[in-house]
Protein backbone atom coordinates (compact mmCIF):
# COMPACT_ATOMS: atom_id res chain seq x y z
CA UNK A 1 0.00 0.00 0.00
CA UNK A 2 1.14 3.52 -0.81
CA UNK A 3 -0.19 7.00 -0.07
CA UNK A 4 -1.64 9.09 -2.90
CA UNK A 5 0.08 12.39 -3.68
CA UNK A 6 -3.20 14.26 -3.09
CA UNK A 7 -2.95 13.27 0.56
CA UNK A 8 0.51 14.62 1.42
CA UNK A 9 -0.66 18.09 2.47
CA UNK A 10 -3.78 16.88 4.29
CA UNK A 11 -1.84 14.22 6.20
CA UNK A 12 0.90 16.67 7.17
CA UNK A 13 -1.66 19.17 8.50
CA UNK A 14 -3.48 16.40 10.38
CA UNK A 15 -0.27 15.14 12.00
CA UNK A 16 0.69 18.67 13.09
CA UNK A 17 -2.77 19.22 14.62
CA UNK A 18 -2.55 15.82 16.33
CA UNK A 19 0.84 16.68 17.82
CA UNK A 20 -0.17 20.17 19.00
CA UNK A 21 -3.44 19.03 20.59
CA UNK A 22 -1.81 16.17 22.46
CA UNK A 23 1.18 18.21 23.64
CA UNK A 24 -1.23 20.80 25.07
CA UNK A 25 -3.38 18.04 26.55
CA UNK A 26 -0.36 16.37 28.16
CA UNK A 27 0.93 19.65 29.56
CA UNK A 28 -2.36 21.12 30.87
CA UNK A 29 -4.74 18.18 31.45
CA UNK A 30 -2.91 14.90 32.03
CA UNK A 31 -1.86 15.65 35.61
CA UNK A 32 -5.32 16.65 36.92
CA UNK A 33 -7.54 14.60 34.59
CA UNK A 34 -5.52 11.79 33.01
CA UNK A 35 -8.58 9.96 31.62
CA UNK A 36 -9.57 13.03 29.59
CA UNK A 37 -6.07 13.33 28.22
CA UNK A 38 -6.17 9.68 27.13
CA UNK A 39 -9.59 10.19 25.54
CA UNK A 40 -8.30 13.14 23.53
CA UNK A 41 -5.31 11.07 22.43
CA UNK A 42 -7.46 8.13 21.29
CA UNK A 43 -9.92 10.35 19.39
CA UNK A 44 -7.24 12.39 17.63
CA UNK A 45 -5.23 9.25 16.81
CA UNK A 46 -8.34 7.68 15.27
CA UNK A 47 -8.92 10.77 13.14
CA UNK A 48 -5.29 10.80 12.01
CA UNK A 49 -5.38 7.13 11.03
CA UNK A 50 -8.64 7.71 9.14
CA UNK A 51 -7.10 10.56 7.11
CA UNK A 52 -4.06 8.41 6.28
CA UNK A 53 -6.33 5.51 5.29
CA UNK A 54 -8.47 7.75 3.09
CA UNK A 55 -5.53 8.50 0.81
CA UNK A 56 -4.33 4.90 0.56
CA UNK A 57 -3.62 3.15 -2.74
CA UNK A 58 -3.75 -0.61 -2.12
CA UNK A 59 -1.63 -2.96 -4.22
CA UNK A 60 -3.89 -4.53 -6.84
CA UNK A 61 -3.68 -6.53 -10.04
CA UNK A 62 -5.49 -4.18 -12.43
CA UNK A 63 -7.77 -5.61 -15.13
CA UNK A 64 -6.76 -4.78 -18.70
CA UNK A 65 -8.93 -5.79 -21.67
CA UNK A 66 -9.70 -3.71 -24.75
CA UNK A 67 -13.17 -5.25 -24.97
CA UNK A 68 -14.17 -4.32 -21.43
CA UNK A 69 -15.01 -1.15 -19.51
CA UNK A 70 -13.47 -1.33 -16.04
CA UNK A 71 -14.98 0.36 -12.98
CA UNK A 72 -13.37 3.79 -12.55
CA UNK A 73 -13.91 3.88 -8.78
CA UNK A 74 -14.34 1.82 -5.64
CA UNK A 75 -17.79 1.77 -4.07
CA UNK A 76 -21.31 0.46 -4.57
CA UNK A 77 -23.36 0.49 -7.78
CA UNK A 78 -26.41 2.68 -7.10
CA UNK A 79 -27.79 3.39 -10.59
CA UNK A 80 -28.16 1.37 -13.81
CA UNK A 81 -30.61 3.11 -16.13
CA UNK A 82 -31.14 4.83 -19.45
CA UNK A 83 -30.99 8.62 -19.28
CA UNK A 84 -30.98 11.58 -21.66
CA UNK A 85 -27.55 13.20 -21.61
CA UNK A 86 -27.83 16.95 -22.21
CA UNK A 87 -24.17 17.76 -21.69
CA UNK A 88 -22.32 16.03 -24.51
CA UNK A 89 -24.16 13.28 -26.40
CA UNK A 90 -27.53 15.10 -26.57
CA UNK A 91 -29.37 11.80 -26.56
CA UNK A 92 -29.97 8.51 -24.77
CA UNK A 93 -27.14 6.85 -22.86
CA UNK A 94 -26.89 4.01 -20.39
CA UNK A 95 -25.78 5.37 -17.02
CA UNK A 96 -24.00 3.32 -14.36
CA UNK A 97 -23.25 5.16 -11.12
CA UNK A 98 -20.88 4.17 -8.31
CA UNK A 99 -21.30 5.69 -4.85
CA UNK A 100 -18.05 6.19 -2.92
CA UNK A 101 -18.25 6.32 0.88
CA UNK A 102 -15.52 8.05 2.94
CA UNK A 103 -14.13 4.57 3.72
CA UNK A 104 -13.53 3.67 0.06
CA UNK A 105 -10.32 4.09 -1.91
CA UNK A 106 -10.79 7.42 -3.68
CA UNK A 107 -8.41 7.36 -6.62
CA UNK A 108 -10.34 7.28 -9.92
CA UNK A 109 -9.04 5.29 -12.90
CA UNK A 110 -9.57 5.38 -16.66
CA UNK A 111 -12.12 2.68 -17.51
CA UNK A 112 -10.58 2.04 -20.93
CA UNK A 113 -7.79 3.17 -23.23
CA UNK A 114 -8.35 5.91 -25.77
CA UNK A 115 -8.15 9.64 -26.45
CA UNK A 116 -9.69 12.39 -24.33
CA UNK A 117 -11.98 14.44 -26.59
CA UNK A 118 -13.87 16.43 -23.94
CA UNK A 119 -13.00 17.70 -20.46
CA UNK A 120 -15.22 20.15 -18.60
CA UNK A 121 -15.55 21.29 -14.98
CA UNK A 122 -18.97 22.45 -13.76
CA UNK A 123 -19.67 24.43 -10.60
CA UNK A 124 -22.71 23.28 -8.68
CA UNK A 125 -24.39 22.19 -5.48
CA UNK A 126 -23.33 19.62 -2.87
CA UNK A 127 -26.38 17.37 -2.68
CA UNK A 128 -25.87 13.92 -1.16
CA UNK A 129 -24.23 11.75 -3.81
CA UNK A 130 -27.07 9.19 -4.02
CA UNK A 131 -29.59 11.92 -4.93
CA UNK A 132 -30.48 11.49 -8.65
CA UNK A 133 -30.17 15.25 -9.17
CA UNK A 134 -26.51 15.16 -8.11
CA UNK A 135 -25.54 13.99 -11.62
CA UNK A 136 -26.68 17.27 -13.17
CA UNK A 137 -26.79 19.79 -10.31
CA UNK A 138 -23.72 19.05 -8.16
CA UNK A 139 -20.18 20.26 -8.70
CA UNK A 140 -18.70 17.82 -11.21
CA UNK A 141 -16.05 17.18 -13.84
CA UNK A 142 -16.89 15.32 -17.04
CA UNK A 143 -14.48 13.73 -19.48
CA UNK A 144 -15.20 11.84 -22.68
CA UNK A 145 -12.81 9.12 -23.84
CA UNK A 146 -12.96 8.03 -27.48
CA UNK A 147 -12.05 4.42 -28.19
CA UNK A 148 -12.15 2.44 -31.48
CA UNK A 149 -15.84 1.48 -31.09
CA UNK A 150 -17.23 4.77 -29.79
CA UNK A 151 -17.12 7.15 -26.82
CA UNK A 152 -17.93 7.00 -23.11
CA UNK A 153 -18.35 9.82 -20.61
CA UNK A 154 -16.96 9.59 -17.06
CA UNK A 155 -18.34 12.10 -14.57
CA UNK A 156 -16.76 12.78 -11.16
CA UNK A 157 -19.42 14.23 -8.87
CA UNK A 158 -18.95 16.05 -5.57
CA UNK A 159 -21.21 15.12 -2.65
CA UNK A 160 -22.23 16.51 0.71
CA UNK A 161 -18.75 15.82 2.13
CA UNK A 162 -16.63 15.97 -1.02
CA UNK A 163 -15.50 19.53 -1.61
CA UNK A 164 -12.70 19.00 -4.06
CA UNK A 165 -12.59 17.18 -7.38
CA UNK A 166 -9.19 16.62 -8.97
CA UNK A 167 -9.03 15.61 -12.64
CA UNK A 168 -5.76 14.93 -14.47
CA UNK A 169 -7.01 14.63 -18.05
CA UNK A 170 -6.80 17.16 -20.89
CA UNK A 171 -8.30 17.17 -24.37
CA UNK A 172 -6.07 15.37 -26.86
CA UNK A 173 -4.39 13.25 -24.20
CA UNK A 174 -3.99 9.52 -24.85
CA UNK A 175 -4.88 7.49 -21.76
CA UNK A 176 -4.30 3.89 -20.73
CA UNK A 177 -6.91 1.68 -19.09
CA UNK A 178 -6.31 1.61 -15.35
CA UNK A 179 -4.14 4.75 -15.20
CA UNK A 180 -5.22 7.58 -12.89
CA UNK A 181 -8.07 9.78 -14.06
CA UNK A 182 -8.36 11.85 -10.90
CA UNK A 183 -9.26 11.93 -7.21
CA UNK A 184 -12.30 13.03 -5.17
CA UNK A 185 -11.77 14.00 -1.55
CA UNK A 186 -14.06 12.64 1.17
CA UNK A 187 -16.82 10.63 -0.44
CA UNK A 188 -18.82 11.10 -3.62
CA UNK A 189 -19.92 9.42 -6.83
CA UNK A 190 -18.73 8.57 -10.33
CA UNK A 191 -21.10 8.17 -13.30
CA UNK A 192 -20.22 6.30 -16.49
CA UNK A 193 -22.35 6.98 -19.59
CA UNK A 194 -22.26 4.09 -22.06
CA UNK A 195 -23.88 3.56 -25.47
CA UNK A 196 -27.43 2.22 -25.16
CA UNK A 197 -27.41 -1.55 -25.55
CA UNK A 198 -24.02 -2.05 -23.91
CA UNK A 199 -23.82 -5.29 -21.89
CA UNK A 200 -23.47 -4.29 -18.23
CA UNK A 201 -21.56 -6.76 -16.06
CA UNK A 202 -22.46 -5.33 -12.63
CA UNK A 203 -25.69 -5.29 -10.63
CA UNK A 204 -27.37 -2.76 -8.37
CA UNK A 205 -25.86 -2.66 -4.85
CA UNK A 206 -22.82 -4.62 -5.99
CA UNK A 207 -19.56 -3.59 -4.31
CA UNK A 208 -16.89 -2.90 -6.93
CA UNK A 209 -13.18 -2.11 -7.07
CA UNK A 210 -11.76 0.63 -9.25
CA UNK A 211 -9.43 -0.66 -11.93
CA UNK A 212 -10.40 -4.28 -11.18
CA UNK A 213 -14.14 -4.99 -11.54
CA UNK A 214 -15.49 -5.29 -15.09
CA UNK A 215 -18.28 -2.72 -15.50
CA UNK A 216 -19.37 -3.56 -19.05
CA UNK A 217 -18.46 -5.39 -22.23
CA UNK A 218 -18.07 -3.39 -25.45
Amino acid sequence: MTIHKEGYKSILITVIIFAVINLLSFYFISYSTPWLSWLIFILTLGLTLFIVSFFRIPARQLTKNENQVICPADGKVVVIEEIIDEEYFKGKRLQVSIFMSPANVHVNRNPLSGEVVYSQYHKGKYLVAWNPKSSTENERHSVVIRYPKGEILVKQIAGALAKRIVNYLTVGQKVEQGSELGFIKFGSRVDVLLPVGTKVNVELNQVVQGGVTVLATI
